[in-house]
C-alpha cells in the first residue's frame, strides 16, 4: 500500500494524497485539492508553515529561515520544501 499524507484543519480531515518522494506537501495538498498558501517558496518566508501530527518530515540542517528550534518542537514544518517520508499527517493551522 502506497503511504498517504493526510492534511487535517484543526480536528477536519480536509483530504489526502498519495506520498510521492519527490512533491512537496504544497505539491502535494495541491493533488488533493487544498491550498496551502506559500509566498517564497523557499523556506524564508514561514507563510506556508503546518504542524506534524504524525510520521517524519525531514529537515535541512541548519534549519532554513522560517524555522527555529523552539517552532520545530511544537511540530512546525514549512510545507513548500517538506518532503513527506512515508505516511505523514499534518495540521494546516500553525503550531502557535
Amino acid at each position: 500500500m502506497p503511504p498517504v499524507l493526510r492534511i487535517f484543519k484543526g480536528s477536519l480531515l480536509l483530504g489526502t494524497a498519495l506520498v510521492d518522494g519527490e512533491l512537496t506537501l504544497v505539491e502535494l495538498a495541491e493533488d488533493a485539492g487544498i491550498e496551502i498558501p506559500t509566498n517564497c517558496t523557499s523556506g524564508t518566508c514561514g507563510t506556508c508553515m503546518v504542524r506534524l501530527i504524525e510520521g517524519e518530515i525531514a529537515l535541512d540542517d541548519p534549519l532554513p529561515p522560517g524555522l527555529d528550534d523552539y517552532l520545530v518542537k511544537q511540530g512546525a514544518r514549512l510545507a513548500c520544501i517538506g518532503i513527506a517520508k512515508g505516511d505523514v499527517s499534518i495540521d494546516i493551522l500553525p503550531p502557535l
